[in-house]
């Protein structure tokens, strides 16, 4: 499936794990990513917390959100947790959501970051940037997620950082 660039907007990408989730916005024009602090995880109820205040303080239109598929661009099991974590967290927001691929995503961010071996949270931030960046460059659009937020078969797999 061919991704369409999206128009750019102010946006938050997060890069979920199971003990961290990474998180990164863009201005309204999408010229500027920004890793953000990352978000320890408790429960849903807190990380929803969390995520609001960031989706009011930066005026968030949309969530991008990285599926870990494996390297021929197939879902993972991982990434359909992911996708319905994504699609759950995007509902309770109110906001549209588009999945990308991550899959290596944090290696990327470690190399371009010098960030290896970092257990502070800061890599998954980078990763959340670069799913961003990536997200910018080559969709998909978001969609609402009333509508099915492109399963996971519909990931556009020849991205991945």
């Amino acid at each position: 499936m061919t991704a369409t660039k999206p128009s750019p907007k102010s946006m938050l990408s997060l890069d979920l794990g199971k003990r961290r989730i990474g998180l990164a916005g863009c201005d309204p024009l999408g010229i500027t990513v920004s890793p953000l602090p990352p978000l320890q995880r408790k429960s849903f109820e807190r990380d929803l917390k969390v995520l609001q205040w960031h989706c009011t303080s930066r005026k968030v239109e949309g969530l991008v959100v990285g599926l870990p598929l494996d390297a021929k661009g197939l879902p993972t099991d991982q990434a359909r947790h992911y996708e319905r974590y994504g699609q759950r967290l995007a509902r309770a927001l109110k906001l549209p959501l588009a999945l990308v691929n991550e899959h290596s995503s944090s290696w990327a961010a470690a190399e371009r970051y010098n960030l290896q071996g970092d257990r502070s949270g800061q890599l998954d931030s980078a990763a959340a940037a670069l799913l961003l960046e990536q997200w910018l460059r080559e969709g998909p659009e978001l969609k609402p997620v009333h509508v099915a937020a492109h399963p996971v078969s519909q990931v556009n797999s020849d991205s991945g950082s």
